[in-house]
């Protein structure tokens, strides 16, 4: 079975990566026709606009729930930290926010990656890397050592991408979600994951799952 990027029939596991220095990150160019922009106040909706069709969002009101509890009144430090790629005319087309625990349960002082997300019909285009690599060097800029994401089985693509970028399971999530790593080792087989044994196919499929739209 074939499994989108953002797959919605694949168990749901909450993940939780970490790499514990900032240097050395892969770096990435961008392809030609697009920059990289720093948040701006009224960018608000096209960060929605991202994630919906990225599907993290089904809808601008999720998306605007999940706007004002990240971001609400907080315009002055999203100058800093929330990425976008820009086409040479001026669209948004993908973001990322070198962020923190907004819960303020991660006592490390890490930076937490937040948010990732590329235009559906500009996923494919080698955007995604270089996104990731140059909000980590805005995250290291910013006085940051280390760094977390969170993420969840059902953005396995995703989650094979930090991987790529030496990101490991956070052991602690490793243990107690062990069955999302396993269905992430059999979609990926990724060598970071060689202590997990892959999910079988029936361990994969959410109950009542269908096709993605």
């Amino acid at each position: 079975m074939n499994f989108d990027n953002h797959d919605e029939r694949i168990k749901y596991y909450e993940l939780m990566l970490e790499r514990n220095n900032l240097e050395d990150i892969p770096t990435f160019p961008l392809p030609d026709g697009y920059r990289f922009v720093l948040y701006k106040s009224g960018d608000r909706d096209a960060w929605i606009d991202i994630e919906k069709s990225a599907k993290e969002f089904k809808t601008y009101e999720d998306g605007l729930k999940s706007w004002n509890e990240y971001f609400s009144g907080k315009d002055g430090e999203l100058v800093q930290r929330m990425v976008f790629i820009e086409t040479d005319g001026g669209e948004k087309v993908a973001t990322a926010t070198a962020y923190y625990d907004i819960y303020g349960r991660d006592s490390s002082g890490a930076g937490w990656l937040h948010w990732v997300s590329v235009r559906r019909e500009f996923q494919g285009k080698d955007l995604s890397k270089p996104l990731i690599s140059h909000t980590l060097e805005v995250m290291r800029s910013l006085g940051y050592k280390h760094a977390k994401i969170p993420t969840q089985t059902t953005s396995w693509v995703a989650c094979k991408v930090y991987l790529d970028f030496g990101f490991t399971p956070i052991p602690r999530n490793a243990e107690r979600n062990r069955d999302g790593w396993r269905i992430v080792k059999a979609l990926t087989n990724h060598p970071a994951l060689a202590k997990f044994t892959p999910a079988d196919p029936k361990e994969i499929l959410a109950e009542n799952s269908k096709k993605p739209e």
